[in-house]
């Protein structure tokens, strides 16, 4: 996977070279085809200039490949926004963004081995998990309450519309201590009554699951047309069609190593129940 903007634009042009060396084209001829000035080619083949949508239909047109433009141009989309750095968009905006997409999906497909998903936080966990973020980031500390506002503004995205949504979290969801175990208990608490709710599904993949897929970060998949990585010094934008049918493929092995309904109730249960006796002063 690509992992700079450099790389993306590099690897973009790679593909595009390969088409015009495939259709026994030299850049020059490619570019009096095109009508383009006659450096145009080597600057998009060598990630130095990102085409536009009209340079990947004209390039595919008169390189024989016509039928390759729906993929490159979701390629060319991962090339624009794939590698977005944390540190380039402060957190209130990020949350703002999130709402937008989120608003414009049918269904979505979260995954989250380690914390609870944000449309699923209560006020006092995503305040505490928010605070760690900007902490860790060295972002200003007064994007806090702004970007608590807006997490929580978009959580009224599950009581809205005809939005659904399936959540996959891993078991370590339930064991990692964000705050108090008043918090967490609160929490647990906010997870059963999330499974209530008419659009919502929600499973356990158990710590004892076999390994299945190759998933290391959570991801949340909107629709089939977009998928977002978090890692620790990016968030990635997926949108080409192949990759996004891995993470599909992904989502559905984890689905069926989950637990659902009274099984993943009691499993939530039995959490609340360690807690509890943690917490309690007469153990």
């Amino acid at each position: 996977m690509t992992t700079t903007a450099k790389e993306a634009r590099e690897a973009f042009g790679e593909r595009l070279r390969n088409l015009r060396k495939d259709a026994g084209l030299t850049g020059r001829q490619l570019s009096e085809l095109a009508g383009w000035h006659s450096s145009k080619v080597s600057k998009i083949e060598y990630g130095k200039q990102t085409p536009t949508d009209d340079d990947v239909r004209v390039w595919c047109i008169h390189t024989h490949s016509a039928d390759q433009v729906p993929d490159l141009l979701a390629n060319l989309r991962n090339v624009e926004t794939a590698y977005l750095e944390q540190k380039r968009m402060r957190l209130p905006h990020r949350q703002k963004q999130s709402i937008a997409t989120e608003g414009q999906t049918g269904l979505m497909r979260w995954y989250e081995p380690v914390v609870v998903p944000g449309l699923l936080q209560t006020p006092p966990y995503a305040e505490a998990l928010l605070a760690m973020v900007l902490d860790f980031y060295d972002d200003p500390p007064d994007d806090l309450e702004p970007g608590l506002a807006a997490r929580l503004e978009r959580q009224q995205v599950l009581y809205r519309g005809n939005h659904r949504f399936y959540f996959l979290l891993g078991e370590q969801v339930l064991h990692t201590r964000v705050g108090t175990a008043d918090l967490m208990l609160e929490q647990m608490d906010r997870l059963l009554t999330a499974m209530s709710l008419p659009r919502v599904v929600l499973g356990i993949v158990p710590t004892s699951s076999d390994y299945r897929a190759p998933v290391m970060n959570n991801f949340i998949m909107f629709d089939t047309r977009m998928v977002q990585v978090e890692t620790i010094s990016a968030e990635l934008t997926i949108t080409q069609p192949s990759e996004i049918a891995l993470y599909d493929k992904a989502f559905h092995r984890l689905k069926n190593q989950a637990i659902h309904g009274q099984d993943a109730r009691a499993m939530i249960a039995a959490a609340m129940a360690a807690l509890r006796s943690d917490h309690d002063p007469r153990t």
